[in-house]
């Protein structure tokens, strides 16, 4: 099932499910089913799964279609309906968006020459980056009921950093550069008993300032401090095992990067699934009752490390999964003009 939250100027917030061309409008048969999050919290209290309580809604014959190719093309803020993150919180607060990298061979490549300097030749992990991948092919993916090696793990910000399709992903004035990540997006919600529970998957650009953090490793953890995109689509059945990606940057309507396929998902990273979902939800903090997490899975090729140019203001970033759901498209925009210079903190 693809799922998807949109808005309609002046009415408020809706749920779709995708039904070929077309959204079927789950709000217009229950009007309490205005988010996702409302409708997992009316599936708990009946006794039945996320995709259950939908299904009852959407068996209804006379449900309103909607033109979804409009929905994708709009701006979000427009006066036009627009589509939403697939996965929110009414308070951002209650939203924590984190990622787990290093799990794919080819990222860690990427990461690995960006501090090491070189392009390998060594029989030994050089780097942390290389080091901390041999731990996820040694032990990322135990029996059932045993703990693994721990990822690599990183937090990006609460709700205010999360943008949906159409939206901006942010250039600030401090920044060094943009950095794209096409990864899968894991989207949780903890019930009331304070256990995780994964709704499904969405397509995620998770961007990062690669020129800061190859400084110093040790500013990894500001260079991921940008927004990041989720969308359109919640696929609650999408099976997290081999997974095709593709990624394309324009430039005033040229090509200027273009990834080639993609490969994700458990066949494709050191790391199982449910491996990086232990190490981040054993946190107690992780598992407060109500919460939505958005966790990124990683990516298996970066940008950065092959090309000669910094993304600039009105760059495209657009990733795709053919056949699985609706390519998310977002339009980078600089940001933070006051930060240029130091921000001062002022007496209370």
């Amino acid at each position: 099932m693809r799922v998807v939250q949109w808005e309609i100027p002046g009415e408020g917030r809706r749920v779709g499910v995708v039904d070929g061309d077309a959204l079927l409008d789950v709000t217009a048969g229950d009007a309490s089913l205005d988010r996702v999050s409302a409708v997992f919290d009316s599936a708990c209290r009946n006794g039945v799964s996320f995709e259950e309580r939908l299904s009852r809604v959407v068996a209804d014959e006379d449900l309103p279609r909607v033109n979804y190719s409009e929905l994708l093309a709009a701006s979000p803020g427009g006066e036009s309906p627009f589509l939403h993150p697939p996965l929110d919180h009414p308070d951002p607060h209650y939203l924590l968006v984190s990622g787990t990298g290093l799990t794919h061979t080819g990222g860690m490549e990427s990461r690995d020459k960006m501090h090491s300097g070189d392009s390998g030749g060594r029989d030994e992990p050089a780097t942390d980056s290389a080091r901390m991948f041999a731990m996820g092919l040694a032990d990322g993916k135990p029996g059932q009921g045993a703990r693994g090696a721990m990822p690599e793990w990183f937090y990006k910000g609460n709700g205010s950093t999360l943008r949906g399709p159409g939206g901006h992903l942010d250039l600030p004035a401090y920044g060094l550069d943009g950095g794209e990540e096409p990864e899968l997006v894991g989207c949780y919600i903890v019930d009331s008993a304070g256990v995780p529970r994964r709704l499904g998957f969405s397509l995620g650009i998770e961007w990062s300032d690669h020129e800061t953090e190859k400084i110093n490793y040790l500013y990894l953890a500001p260079s991921k401090l940008r927004t990041c995109a989720v969308g359109p689509e919640l696929v609650t059945d999408w099976e997290f095992s081999d997974i095709d990606l593709q990624c394309t940057v324009r430039r005033d309507g040229e090509t200027i990067y273009e990834s080639g396929p993609l490969k994700s998902g458990e066949k494709f990273m050191c790391h199982s699934l449910a491996n990086c979902e232990d190490h981040h939800f054993k946190y107690t903090q992780h598992r407060v009752p109500g919460d939505v997490h958005l966790h990124f899975f990683g990516t298996s090729k970066l940008s950065f490390s092959t090309r000669d140019w910094k993304y600039r203001n009105g760059d495209v970033v657009r990733v795709s999964s053919e056949g699985n759901t609706a390519p998310l498209e977002v339009t980078v925009v600089d940001s933070a003009a006051e930060a240029a210079s130091p921000v001062v903190a002022e007496s209370a």
